[in-house]
């Protein structure tokens, strides 16, 4: 039996540019999107090589966090994930078609947290479910096979609305192997299930016989009324051990789980014990990173990034045989013409009827949330980590020191008090890209409902000190909600770590490019054979800073006794509170002695400084 993986992907969405606020200008901005959107706008590196096709061949999503309409900032390397879902269906269905010519199979799978990322998700009106909406777009896609997110459990209300809306497309293919939702019956009888199936069995249009799992990491976070059973408590149960007594051709197991450093050799260990010589095929997800890893001769896992960035693989063995298997995947930039290249259509031949509806509906849905909404115009790139902490470029430092005193000050009569305001810096999610800034570009920096809390009169010279006291390791214990914390945490420092690691590399690894064709995207080394030959299309790294976990804004100019208002996120108050404690002994501070600064909210912060500042 010969197999093999070929392809995933990525999408991603900063904002689109602006509209107006009458229904006849939202359509005059979806069609000049998609009149606009065929061109690109700049040049852009097409891949360097065809795919390697083999006879199960895979393409991966995970992450995607909302982002289906694709990266629309012209700044670099946003052109090369500019591609949206109606583009990626078009894909797909070409891809398919190519399998069916080439007389091999094709998988389409997600890794989930298909929540929390972008206007289209986040962007709701009051009494919408996040993601509802969206989602809506993502079940068009003829996935085979699907898995929960972490994002998916935060609240109850979006894994109902999972469970009730979206899993039901699947067709018992959206598999939660370790989690389960509480649902009720008329009479109000609680009731745990598993929020899709715990695994599927299926064959192939060319035969061959899979066996599917999807796992989560050791979750906790998770809202009440759904659980997440551990990973080892889940491979001792006796629906587990059935479901892989029988051998397959192949396990296919996908599950929200990093591929490094996690609990995946758990399951694979599992599997293994029973099958020894089985080809197991694992897709990842959770930090935001390209990865790939191989557990024995016979494996590989894979995870493809962030928003929908892309792998390929494929696995050549006889399923009989002792030999180790050779595996091959490739990491495409999500855009047209990546698209294009790898399915041989040009611009008039490569959208499908569906994916431009898709693209249109997505659109519309915008324009439905007001996503284009413009706030103001940026002069300038703002970023994360492309310019250091603290520097005018750096988002981190716009932020904290001119976005959110300026928003705090509106309507507080504290304004005029002496402060120090503390956040963390991974609360910002994404880029500040120059040009129009809109209501989409808000949420996805900054799409969590955070509320600003406030102890007051702490002398300067210990409030001062709280600010280094968090940022000292020793002193960090979990915030928010715990678990949540550190599923953030995790996925910040991995993701910085790649990123730092990536940045280290000079040029363009051993793919012979040159300084005239060098261009700016991802450079990835992972830790599976020719370890830096996966990347589709050639590019030399963007600069990486680091930045610390915690900021805080510009100290006030007064004296160590003068009395100040220390202000923070809100599920930072434990955490201050013990500092304070520790730092001085005159007063035991309490939760009682924190109040609500002011009713702006983390998601309003920008919109309110771009109004102001760049109009």
């Amino acid at each position: 039996m010969l197999l093999a993986t070929a392809t995933l992907l990525g999408l991603v969405l900063p904002g689109a540019a602006c509209a107006g606020d009458h229904l006849h200008a939202r359509d005059s901005h979806v069609h000049e999107y998609l009149e606009r959107r065929e061109y690109p706008q700049v040049s852009i590196a097409p891949p360097y090589r065809p795919l390697v096709w083999g006879d199960l061949n895979v393409i991966h999503t995970t992450d995607t966090h909302g982002w289906l309409l694709g990266h629309q900032k012209l700044s670099w390397a946003e052109p090369y994930y500019s591609g949206d879902l109606g583009d990626f269906s078009s894909f797909v269905t070409h891809m398919k078609q190519i399998a069916i010519d080439k007389d091999v199979d094709i998988l389409l799978i997600d890794s989930g947290d298909l929540h929390d990322g972008t206007g289209l998700s986040d962007g709701y009106p009051p009494g919408g479910i996040d993601a509802h909406e969206s989602n809506k777009f993502l079940e068009r896609l003829p996935y085979d096979l699907m898995t929960i997110g972490n994002h998916e459990l935060y609240v109850y209300a979006d894994t109902y609305d999972m469970y009730t809306n979206f899993v039901p497309h699947l067709a018992g293919r959206y598999l939660t192997s370790n989690v389960n939702i509480t649902i009720f019956d008329s009479d109000g009888k609680p009731e745990s299930v598993p929020v899709g199936n715990r695994y599927t069995k299926f064959t192939t249009r060319k035969g061959r016989r899979i066996t599917s799992l999807g796992v989560i990491f050791n979750f906790t976070g998770n809202d009440v009324n759904t659980t997440v059973q551990t990973v080892e408590d889940m491979v001792k149960e006796q629906w587990f051990i059935e479901a892989i007594a029988e051998e397959p051709d192949v396990f296919v197991l996908i599950g929200h789980m990093p591929v490094s450093y996690d609990s995946w050799p758990t399951v694979f260990n599992a599997v293994r014990t029973v099958h020894p010589l089985t080809p197991i095929l694992i897709f990842g997800g959770h930090t935001h990173i390209r990865d790939c890893r191989q557990y024995d001769g016979r494996s590989m896992a894979l995870e493809s990034g962030r928003y929908m960035e892309t792998i390929g693989v494929e696995l050549d063995a006889a399923k009989d045989n002792h030999d180790n298997i050779t595996f091959t995947r490739r990491y495409l930039d999500q855009n047209r013409v990546t698209y294009e290249y790898h399915t041989q259509t040009s611009k008039q031949t490569f959208d499908t009827d569906d994916g431009q509806s898709i693209t249109r509906g997505l659109q519309e849905l915008a324009a439905r949330f007001d996503l284009f909404y413009p706030y103001g115009t940026a002069h300038q790139d703002y970023t994360m980590t492309q310019n250091p902490y603290p520097s005018n470029g750096s988002l981190l430092s716009l932020f904290i020191d001119e976005a959110v005193p300026y928003a705090l000050a509106i309507n507080n009569t504290r304004a005029s008090i002496p402060n120090i305001i503390i956040i963390n810096s991974w609360a910002l999610r994404f880029d500040l890209f120059k040009g129009s800034f809109t209501k989409n570009d808000q949420l996805t920096i900054m799409q969590y409902k955070d509320s600003f809390l406030y102890i007051a009169n702490v002398t300067s010279g210990i409030a001062n000190q709280v600010l280094p006291a968090l940022s000292n390791p020793t002193a960090t214990k979990r915030k928010r909600d715990e678990a949540d914390i550190l599923s953030r945490k995790i996925v910040d420092n991995r993701d910085s770590a790649w990123l730092e690691e990536t940045d280290g590399r000079s040029g363009v690894g051993r793919r012979g490019a040159t300084p005239s064709n060098w261009t700016f995207g991802y450079v990835t080394r992972d830790s599976c054979p020719d370890a830096d030959d996966a990347d589709d299309t050639m590019h030399t790294t963007l600069p990486y800073y680091t930045a610390p976990y915690y900021i805080g804004s510009n100290l006030p100019n007064v004296t160590a006794d003068t009395p100040i208002d220390v202000v923070f996120l809100n599920y930072l108050g434990e955490e201050i509170i013990s500092i304070l404690n520790r730092l001085q002994k005159d007063k035991n501070y309490t939760m009682n002695d924190v109040s609500l600064y002011s009713p702006t909210l983390t998601d309003e912060i920008l919109g309110l400084y771009a109004q102001a500042m760049w109009n």
